[in-house]
């Protein structure tokens, strides 16, 4: 999906012209309402549009060309305001067209009744409609086919190809009874043949609520936004009312003072306009679109905006030590010999017994006796996988061991447990220094296996997590943002304790369990925390389910998908810490925006306050230190810069503001300084500009 988003120039052109239409089509009353302050701002228009036909028949209340530039810049603050919101729509809906290519209408072959193999199934198939598939139903997929509808795998294994979903061209494995069994309606298979049940209705698949989810329009407000929303819809009644009142305090005053003239309703609405929050009002919904937006393009679906704030405010981090953490194969890293052994003996031995072994533990074997010693694997027999003369033993979980025979020898290679046990029933020497390393190595954190030849034993592997690279420093940048992150690990307490100490995380649970994991969650929301953590199997279900932010795996389980509120396509355990970064980004634009819009408001007082009562109240001139040409002119570049800020500021509200791991109250500085300061400096700077532009081209 991510090669899907990044479209060509003339592709974003096209939003472009998309959106220009849709910012009239959104003129609609019943659509701006929903929006408070530009709805008000539309209403004044509309006046403030009579007032300029009015004037037009010869009686204005203020000069005809005055009152129609005031009634043009006033329509494009609304036209601007939702054209950042269609821009922001328009990516959703353009990514949500090309979801509906992968979602086709296509046969399906359902079947009759139970079956346990593919001639059975076939002999019980009926050709329908994919969308007369229903919840429960079965259908028989083979190599070729289209899946027609989400489901769970029940017999059968097979290689899918799920790039119409994922944007991934590399196919995946997907077999009944794991934790990889779902599979989606819209992706193609390309091996073997699969039973499958139906997981849920037509409209209802994981594609449609991608869909829905994608399309701005359908988005609902979060909470965060519909408080913000009451907030701004406050301001604009106070401002309102206090702009009511100003009229008949203006006619009191001339007649009071004997001099100036009373205000105007084009100009009392001009400053009604100016005051409210529009620049936070008309880009609010682009913010919350965009970041959406910006999980899309991480292929991460989430299930509602309300995910996307909770990232934001995550206090605690609950990650899988394996695939998270680490890069979930063990790697062997050191050869350890026994007394009387060389070590290059050892990793002779412990490389032919790893030979036919496939596992990335005995394949890091391999590799690290040809670095250590320059050993490399040898051709002894006429094929790869079964050299002549030699005879491997597979890894089984009743033996805990593997190895080869040849030429009348005997290597094996096992759990410590197992190899002790072996040497000694028969009657060999155990050597003293061979427990110390296997303890040494289970205290560090790591894996022994223990290595012997002819039932004497050589030595010791240390196989070891290996702890992503760069982790330490991401857990360091999340501790300076104040949230706390633990590890989930299956590994006894000893062995966590190492990974959890070089890894750099807060704190750990070791031999996990669901009941632990969903114990540990409740005992963090019970103190006024908000938890994210990742799942893919069906006993994480109840975990993502009480979780604030769960992300499962695009590989796992349907009932993690749906208990889930964000499905990670690329099925990335690591990216839960993007996820948090992004959410908040989006809380640091709200907030940022909302303090530039609020100090950009003070400009305008000193730009229109003057000009309106002026001539009333001589005094009022020296607010006027921009020195502004006239009151027209004055109130007209206040309300021009109003309208020219929202456009200026839309790639910001979708980029989102850079992304900084710094704590709360460095955050609340930083946004104070730049967007609080600077929303109380850019507007003098723009309203002086744009009245010397006025006055240049003679327009007032």
């Amino acid at each position: 999906m991510t090669d899907q988003i990044r479209k060509p120039s003339p592709y974003r052109h096209e939003i472009y012209r998309h959106a220009i239409g849709e910012s009239f089509t959104k003129l609609n009353p019943r659509r701006m309402v929903r929006n408070p302050v530009m709805f008000v701002v539309e209403v004044g228009s509309l006046l403030t549009t009579i007032l300029w036909i009015q004037a037009l028949f010869g009686r204005g209340e203020a000069p005809t060309g005055f009152i129609g530039a005031i009634t043009l810049w006033l329509w494009f603050t609304v036209l601007f305001a939702n054209f950042s919101e269609a821009v922001a729509e328009g990516r959703g809906k353009a990514q949500a067209e090309s979801l509906r290519k992968a979602r086709q209408d296509t046969p399906a072959r359902k079947l009759r009744g139970e079956a346990h193999d593919f001639q059975s199934a076939l002999a019980k198939t009926e050709v329908v409609s994919s969308t007369a598939l229903r919840k429960y139903d079965l259908y028989l997929v083979e190599a070729g086919d289209i899946l027609p509808a989400d489901g769970e795998i029940i017999v059968g294994i097979a290689s899918v190809d799920e790039s119409a979903v994922t944007g991934e061209s590399a196919p995946v494995v997907r077999e009944a009874g794991g934790d990889r069994s779902a599979v989606t309606g819209g992706t193609r298979l390309l091996s073997d043949w699969l039973i499958v049940r139906v997981s849920s209705d037509p409209g209802q698949g994981f594609l449609d609520r991608m869909i829905s989810m994608v399309e701005g329009a359908k988005r609902q407000k979060t909470p965060n936004e519909i408080a913000l929303n009451i907030l701004l819809a406050g301001f604009t009644i106070i401002f309102l009312v206090v702009c009511s009142t100003l009229l008949s305090y203006s006619l009191y005053s001339v007649n009071a003072t004997g001099q100036g003239t009373p205000i105007t309703i084009t100009v009392l609405i001009a400053l009604l306009v100016c005051l409210i929050p529009t620049t936070i009002g008309g880009l609010l919904s682009a913010i919350g679109i965009a970041g959406m937006d910006r999980m899309i393009q991480r292929n991460v679906i989430a299930m509602s905006g309300r995910a996307v704030e909770a990232a934001g405010d995550v206090d605690v981090l609950l990650l899988d030590k394996t695939g998270t953490i680490t890069l979930g194969n063990r790697q062997a890293v050191e050869f350890i010999p026994v007394s009387g052994v060389k070590a290059q003996e050892l990793a002779e031995a412990a490389q032919l017994a790893s030979l036919a072994d496939e596992t990335p533990e005995g394949r890091s074997i391999v590799v690290l006796a040809k670095e250590k010693f320059g050993l490399r694997g040898r051709a002894m027999g006429s094929t790869d996988e079964a050299p002549q003369g030699m005879h491997f033993i597979p890894f089984t979980a009743q033996t805990r061991m593997s190895g080869v025979d040849f030429d009348g020898t005997r290597i094996r290679k096992g759990a410590p447990d197992t190899m002790m046990a072996l040497i000694q029933s028969n009657g060999n020497h155990m050597p003293v220094d061979l427990k110390p390393a296997v303890e040494s190595i289970a205290r560090s954190g790591g894996t022994p296996l223990v290595v012997t030849q002819n039932n004497q034993a050589l030595g010791v592997i240390h196989l070891k997590d290996i702890v992503k690279g760069g982790m330490k420093e991401r857990f360091a940048q999340l501790r300076r943002m104040g949230i706390k992150t633990v590890m989930i690990t299956g590994d006894n307490p000893l062995t966590a304790t190492a990974i959890a100490a070089e890894a750099g995380v807060d704190d750990f649970l070791a031999q996990a369990t669901p009941e632990a994991k969903l114990k540990l969650i409740r005992e963090h929301q019970a103190g006024g925390k908000l938890v994210a953590m990742t799942g893919d199997g069906t006993n994480d279900a109840p975990a993502l389910a009480q979780a604030d932010v769960a992300v499962a795996m695009n590989t796992g389980t349907q009932p993690a998908r749906e208990a889930a509120n964000m499905i990670d396509l690329d099925s990335n355990p690591t990216k839960l810490i993007e996820i948090v970064e992004i959410g908040k980004q989006l809380l640091m634009t709200r907030g940022a925006l909302t303090t530039f819009s609020l100090a950009n408001d003070v400009a305008k007082y000193f730009a229109i306050i003057p000009a309106a009562f002026a001539s009333t109240y001589p005094v009022l001139i020296r607010l006027n230190f921009m020195h502004l040409a006239t009151p027209e002119s004055a109130i007209l570049s206040a309300v021009i810069f109003n309208a020219l800020i929202i456009i200026a500021l839309i790639p910001l509200a979708l980029r989102g503001v850079p992304y900084r791991p710094v704590g709360a109250a460095q955050l609340l500085r930083d946004n104070l300084l730049i967007y609080g300061v600077g929303g109380l400096i850019a507007p003098f700077i723009g309203i002086k500009l744009i009245d010397m532009l006025l006055v240049a081209l003679h327009l007032v």
